[in-house]
């Protein structure tokens, strides 16, 4: 017959190398995520965006407290760490844009559930992100901008 004793010890050694499967198992995933500092700019002041690989692909994921501006055209764009700008896609979904402008035409107001692309791919040309930016392509304006630390490759 074990002891309480022993059945403890046991136990508890059960769960250390439970603990420790599930440290290393998230190890690695953390290992690949990275986040800016907040945004910052003249329409575009809060939120961050979190840089993670999914499948092997860059990936940038803009966080809760993120608000969409109220622009006509915002767009995600990133900086390498040589300063080369890469505008990519729209930040609003176009039927998103399009449901608020019909009911804005019939005097309605609409929501802030604007759709959005909260998340994007990063296409393979571009090597590395040291900044993440929303530009409106309609006014050529920066209206934001949050930084990583380190440029995430």
């Amino acid at each position: 017959m074990r002891s309480k004793k022993s059945v403890a010890v046991a136990l508890a050694a059960v769960v250390a190398v439970a603990a420790l499967a599930l440290l290393t198992a998230t190890a690695p995933q953390a290992a690949d995520m990275h986040t800016s500092s907040q945004f910052k700019g003249a329409k575009v002041n809060a939120g961050t965006v979190t840089h993670s690989k999914k499948d092997g692909k860059n990936v940038l994921t803009l966080s809760d407290d993120f608000q969409v501006p109220d622009t006509p055209d915002p767009h995600w764009q990133v900086v390498d760490s040589k300063g080369t700008v890469y505008q990519l896609e729209r930040l609003d979904v176009k039927e998103g844009a399009m449901m608020q402008g019909a009911m804005a035409a019939k005097g309605m107001k609409g929501g802030k559930d604007i759709q959005f692309n909260r998340s994007i791919t990063l296409p393979v040309y571009i090597h590395d992100v040291a900044k993440v930016q929303i530009y409106c392509a309609w006014a050529e304006a920066l209206l934001g901008e949050a930084t990583f630390a380190q440029p995430v490759k």
